[in-house]
């Protein structure tokens, strides 16, 4: 067994390694989480063997240096990072050896802050103009992006001097953490899918990136925000509290993190602890982690730092949800519009508690843009209920045994050849037969918001296929009561009431039917915008391209969609057996002038219970009258429709200056 000298020794091995492969080769070898975990056993022997500490030592080591790219700028003052605490053993630890040095820390309070997982930014304000922001860097020189900061809209370029409020001192340096909302996330990658270009795999990497770029004019289309928690330095009179500066802070009109916590002992750090971990993956941001920080500033300053770590904060991190592990092979799944999606079947592994053998690889190019290969170490990461993503391949593993992955060429499912469109990221399976397809267009053409036929779940739709009583979604049209009441599970009354749902559904409107027929690219805001222009089903399959791409919101690769879906002679079929089950809906049709569209352009938000609407209906009317139904708040939004029991959507809009509708002045609205 070794001693802890030796011990120590071989930790200075493995994390020197593990520095040089992230910061110099660009290429980690092992996660965070792991890296974390070597760190914190390293500190432990040096605190407990103050002596054996050497000034090249990984604990003594600020960070990275910066990029070339940018122009170097030093900080007034260090940029420290954080010790870190794993479990509330750990805080404890650190409070009695800071108490050590002053016992006042016994009777201290502390100041609990998300630790946000963006990237950290130094702001510097003279006369309370912003003239500077940098990166953190390595601590003492950082790169200067100020430039990029001035596209935040968050972040203020002249503080507000408000005469009942505190006046900014003449010369203030404000540290705070650049990030993308999660929202905010997502309608920027839904934004580049209808765009046809590529989408970004997670929030931090989006915002980092962004940041350094040269270019501001890109930084200035990213939803970057930012949240301010410390003062680095000041010429003027500031609270003494850290809790008061978080406040003075807000007065001076510098965005906060609101979920801040004033705790008076450990066990009331412990329980906001364990609350966070089960509520962070409500927060709109990303964080991994809680800092605790004496309240009383200047006496946390008097403890000094150790190594790069202020004494008087430490970081209590969250069970880990980013891990690597091997990658066994990568699968294919094959989706409803026949997009086919890879997968990895991963070495299981605990990820925050859950065990994960799976993980999405996004699509094709992304394989092949982060050179993953099978039998890679690769990083994980799962994040809540989202479902686990690989985050890229651990190369300083490499044995040169993995194998280079190619896209497949054919269905893994029927065996019949991949379409790959031009300027399109995806692979498809065009065979409407192929049966993973069936499975997935039937429970789509079923679901409540296309056919909505009740009683028709993912298992029935399942049983129907395997005993061959359905071959396509029109052949639901033809079951009978005596065929279910056959099947297992069934009884008399649940196939007449399945059968009675299947005749009601043919009363749905058309915009319905197309969207549920799944043609690739068609949503609900296709379809809808589709019947302003033909009038039943058999219009729509006698259109033509250049018809269809004079619709607005229609490019060729959905026009080509539409187009080969109605001249694939199975499809035909469909639509023939569709007709004669009496599923044909029409629609009057009215002049485009004519028709009332009172939200044409406008992007509406719906939060709470209303009255007159249930959440299709309430869909289907916004898209009726030419307006955008989105699920997301954001500087994009144009109303918010609150009904009663509004969840955090109605505070966002408040926060953003987003107009906020009750439910009469929307049906005012559309009636005008």
């Amino acid at each position: 067994m070794k001693n802890k000298m030796d011990r120590l020794e071989e930790l200075k091995t493995l994390l020197r390694n593990h520095s040089y492969h992230y910061y110099v080769k660009n290429e980690p070898i092992v996660s965070d989480s792991e890296y974390d975990q070597l760190i914190h056993e390293l500190n432990s022997i040096e605190t407990e063997h103050p002596e054996w500490i050497t000034p090249d030592s990984p604990s003594q080591r600020a960070g990275a240096e910066p990029a070339n790219s940018l122009e170097k700028t030093e900080h007034p003052a260090p940029i420290l990072s954080l010790a870190n605490a794993f479990n509330i053993e750990d805080v404890k630890a650190w409070q009695t050896r800071i108490a050590k040095l002053n016992p006042a820390i016994l009777e201290s309070d502390f100041s609990i802050e998300p630790k946000l997982d963006g990237l950290t930014v130094v702001l510097h304000y003279e006369n309370g103009v912003f003239v500077k922001g940098a990166t953190r860097g390595n601590g003492q020189i950082g790169e200067d992006v100020t430039q990029n900061l001035r596209t935040l809209p968050s972040i203020p370029l002249r503080i507000p001097i408000d005469k009942n409020g505190p006046r900014p001192p003449s010369n203030l340096v404000v540290r705070g953490e650049v990030f993308i909302n999660k929202d905010d996330f997502e309608l920027l990658n839904d934004n580049l899918r209808e765009a046809g270009k590529k989408t970004y795999v997670n929030p931090r990497n989006t915002a980092a990136g962004a940041l350094r770029q040269l270019d501001s004019k890109i930084v200035a289309t990213r939803p970057l925000r930012i949240f301010c928690y410390a003062i680095i330095a000041s010429n003027g009179d500031i609270p003494n509290l850290q809790t008061d500066r978080l406040t003075y802070l807000k007065e001076l009109g510098f965005p906060v993190p609101k979920e801040i916590k004033h705790c008076t002992s450990i066990e009331c750090i412990e329980k906001a602890y364990n609350n966070w971990i089960q509520t962070r993956d409500n927060l709109q941001y990303e964080i991994d982690g809680m800092v605790v920080k004496i309240n009383d500033m200047p006496l946390a300053d008097s403890l000094g730092i150790v190594g790069k770590d202020p004494r008087g904060a430490i970081a209590m991190k969250f069970p880990a949800q980013e891990v690597s592990t091997d990658l066994i092979n990568i699968g294919v799944k094959v989706g409803r519009t026949g997009v086919l999606t890879p997968f990895a079947e991963l070495e299981p592994i605990q990820i925050g508690g859950v065990l994960v053998s799976r993980a999405t690889l996004h699509n094709f190019d992304f394989i092949q843009e982060k050179d993953i290969r099978i039998g890679d170490r690769v990083l994980v990461k799962r994040a809540g209920d989202v479902i686990p993503y690989v985050l890229g391949p651990l190369v300083g593993n490499r044995t040169g045994a993995e194998i280079e992955y190619q896209p497949p060429t054919s269905c893994p499912e029927c065996g019949q050849p991949v379409e790959h469109f031009e300027n399109e990221v995806a692979y498809y399976c065009v065979n409407v037969a192929c049966p993973e397809q069936l499975v997935r267009n039937v429970e789509h053409f079923v679901a409540r918001n296309t056919m909505d036929i009740v009683g028709m779940g993912i298992k029935i739709v399942e049983q129907l296929i395997e005993e061959k009583l359905i071959t396509n979604p029109a052949d639901i049209y033809s079951l009978t009561s005596e065929q279910l009441f056959n099947l297992e599970g069934f009884a008399e009354k649940k196939a007449e009431k399945l059968i009675e749902s299947i005749n009601t559904s043919k009363s749905q409107p058309l915009n319905r039917l197309i969207f549920a027929l799944g043609i690739r690219g068609v949503g609900e805001v296709v379809a809808q915008e589709l019947t302003n222009y033909y009038n039943n089903l058999e219009n729509l399959s006698k259109t033509t391209q250049e018809e269809l791409e004079a619709i607005e919101g229609i490019g060729p690769n959905i026009a080509s969609a539409l187009i080969d879906w109605f001249t694939t002679p199975a499809n035909q079929a469909i639509i023939q057996k569709l007709t004669h089950a009496g599923v044909n809906p029409q629609v009057e049709q009215l002049s485009i002038e004519n028709q009332k569209r009172n939200l044409e352009g406008l992007s509406i938000v719906v939060t709470g219970t209303l009255d007159n609407f249930n959440r299709t209906e309430i869909k289907e009317t916004i898209l009726k009258h030419g307006g955008k139904p989105t699920s997301s708040v954001s500087k994009k939004t144009s109303y918010v429709l609150v009904g009663e029991n509004p969840g955090s959507k109605a505070s966002k809009a408040e926060e953003l200056g987003i107009p906020i509708l009750s439910e009469q002045e929307f049906i005012q609205l559309i009636k005008e």
